[in-house]
C-alpha cells in the first residue's frame, strides 16, 4: 500500500500551506512599532487580510467549482506565497493594509480549494479526515509561528525572514499539490441547483452564525495574542510569540482527536464540549495574573475552538441546495467576517479601555456559537452522487 494516499497528501498540503503566514504572526508587534501604530491603527491595517478574502470569496466559489480544487490549490499557492511576503515590506500603514489585502485575496482560493478537496476525498474514500486535515493546518501555522519567533530571536529582520520561509515552503507545497487526486464530485445534471448568488438556506445560515464566533476568536488569537502578552503581562522578546504557538498547538491537538470524538459522540455533542472549553479559556485569559496562566488560557481556548470550523465545513458541504464548493464558499465568507470583526473590536476596546477587557469581548460571541451547535447535524450524502478519483502519476 502506497504511503502517498489521497488522505495523507491532503493532510500534508494542509500542513504546508500556512507555514509562511504563521511566520508573520510573531512579527506583528515589530511591524507595529516600526510603523508607529497604536492598537486602533494596527487593527485597521490588519483588516486588509479579511477584506481581501471577503472581496474574492464570492468569485472563488464558482471558479473552484469550475477548475477543480487541485488546480485552485496549485495556482493559489504560488500567488499566496508571493503575497504572504509583502506585509513585512510595507513602509507605511496604507501599504500594510494593501499588502495584507493581496494576501487575503490569494488565500481565499487556496483555502477554499483545500476544504473542498478534503470534503471530496472524504466522500470518495469513505475516510473521515476533515478535522484531522485542519489539525495539520494548525500544526503548520504553529510551526510557522515558532520559526518566526526563532528568526526574531536571531535578530533576522521580518522583511528577510518571511520571504525566506515562503521560498523554502513553496516548492514542497507544489510537489505535494501536484500529487493530489483529481475528483469528479458532481453529475453535470446537478448544476441546476440553487445559484451561488441566491440567499443562503436557513440551515446554512445557522451553520454560518455558529462558525462566526469560532473564527472571530481564532482571528483575535492570531492578531492580538502577542500584543496581549506584551501589554497586559509585560512579556518581552521571544515570549510574546508563545501565546499563539500554545493556542495553535492545542487547536492541532483538538483537531487530531476531533474525528474520533465525532465518530463516538456525534458532531453536535463534540462541538458542545469544545465550545464550553473555549468559554472557560476566555474567562481564564481575562483574569490571568501572569504569563504562565495566560498561556494556559490560550491553550484551553485553542482546544475549545479546534473542531468548530472543520465540523461546520462538513455540515455545509453536506447540504444539497447547491454545490459543495458554493456552500463552503458562503461559509468561508461568513467565517472571514469573524476575522474581519474580531481585530477591530479588540483593537478599539483596547484603545479606549485595556487589553483584558478587549479579550473579554470574545465571551458573548462564543456563547452564541455554543447555543448554535445543534445546527451541525450532517446530512447524509445522496446515493446518486457520482464520485470518481484519478490519482496523478507524479509524486
Amino acid at each position: 500500500m502506497s504511503l502517498l494516499t489521497p488522505q495523507r497528501l491532503t493532510m500534508l498540503i494542509f500542513f504546508l500551506q500556512p507555514i509562511a503566514f504563521g511566520s508573520w504572526l510573531p512579527r506583528i508587534p515589530e511591524v507595529q512599532q516600526a510603523l508607529g501604530l497604536g492598537p486602533a491603527g494596527l487593527a485597521l491595517a490588519l483588516l486588509g487580510l479579511p477584506c481581501g478574502t471577503l472581496l474574492t470569496l464570492p468569485f472563488a466559489g464558482p471558479l473552484v467549482g469550475r477548475i477543480g480544487p487541485r488546480t485552485a490549490i496549485l495556482v493559489g499557492m504560488v500567488l499566496y506565497s508571493i503575497a504572504a511576503s509583502l506585509p513585512a515590506l510595507a513602509p507605511n500603514p496604507t501599504m500594510l493594509f494593501a499588502a495584507l489585502m493581496l494576501a487575503g485575496s490569494s488565500l481565499s482560493f487556496v483555502e477554499l480549494g483545500l476544504n473542498v478537496q478534503a470534503d471530496l476525498v472524504e466522500k470518495s474514500t469513505g475516510a473521515t479526515i476533515m478535522t484531522t486535515s485542519h489539525g495539520f493546518w494548525s500544526v503548520g501555522i504553529m510551526v510557522g509561528s515558532l520559526i518566526g519567533s526563532g528568526l526574531a530571536a536571531l535578530d533576522i529582520e521580518a522583511r528577510w525572514a518571511i520571504p525566506l520561509v515562503a521560498i523554502i515552503v513553496l516548492p514542497l507545497a507544489l510537489l505535494v499539490a501536484n500529487g493530489l487526486p483529481v475528483i469528479v464530485a458532481e453529475d453535470p445534471k446537478s448544476q441546476h441547483q440553487r445559484s451561488v448568488w441566491a440567499f443562503p438556506s436557513w440551515a446554512l445560515l445557522g451553520i454560518c452564525f455558529f462558525v462566526f464566533g469560532i473564527t472571530m476568536t481564532e482571528g483575535a488569537m492570531a492578531d492580538w495574542s502577542a500584543i496581549f502578552l506584551r501589554d497586559a503581562l509585560g512579556a518581552e522578546g521571544g515570549l510574546v510569540g508563545l501565546g499563539y504557538s500554545v493556542f495553535a498547538f492545542m487547536v492541532a491537538a483538538g483537531r487530531f482527536g476531533g474525528d474520533s470524538l465525532k465518530r463516538r459522540f456525534g458532531a453536535v455533542t463534540t462541538a458542545r464540549i469544545c465550545g464550553s472549553l473555549a468559554l472557560a479559556g476566555a474567562a481564564l485569559l481575562y483574569i490571568a495574573p501572569n504569563t504562565a496562566l495566560a498561556l494556559m488560557g490560550f491553550g484551553i481556548i485553542g482546544l475549545g475552538v479546534s473542531v468548530g470550523f472543520p465540523l461546520a465545513v462538513t455540515a455545509a458541504a453536506s447540504l444539497t441546495d447547491r454545490t459543495a464548493s458554493a456552500n463552503v464558499a458562503i461559509l468561508s465568507f461568513v467565517a472571514l467576517l469573524g476575522f474581519l470583526v474580531g481585530p477591530p473590536v479588540i483593537g478599539f476596546v483596547a484603545e479606549h479601555a485595556d487589553m483584558r477587557l478587549a479579550i473579554a469581548c470574545l465571551v458573548p460571541v462564543l456563547l452564541v456559537s455554543l447555543m448554535l451547535t445543534g445546527r451541525l447535524v450532517t446530512a447524509k450524502p445522496s446515493s446518486s452522487t457520482n464520485l470518481e478519483a484519478e490519482i496523478p502519476g507524479v509524486l
